[in-house]
């Protein structure tokens, strides 16, 4: 995994917690959910990544 898309799926997590956080703090359960879903898209991108450099290697 290059370390552009590494950088990528973490700033992606990091927004989907935000997200999450904001959400539970002022209610918004569309936000909250949104940020779950960021998080989510982040850790199945990773995964993704994970096994293409475990195949190379």
């Amino acid at each position: 995994m290059g370390i552009g898309d590494k950088i990528k799926h973490v700033a992606e997590d990091v927004k989907g917690k935000a997200e999450e956080v904001t959400g539970k703090v002022t209610g918004n359960d569309k936000l909250e959910a949104e940020g779950k879903v960021d998080q989510s898209k982040a850790s199945i991108k990773q995964a993704g990544e994970n096994v293409k450099d475990a195949v190379k290697e």
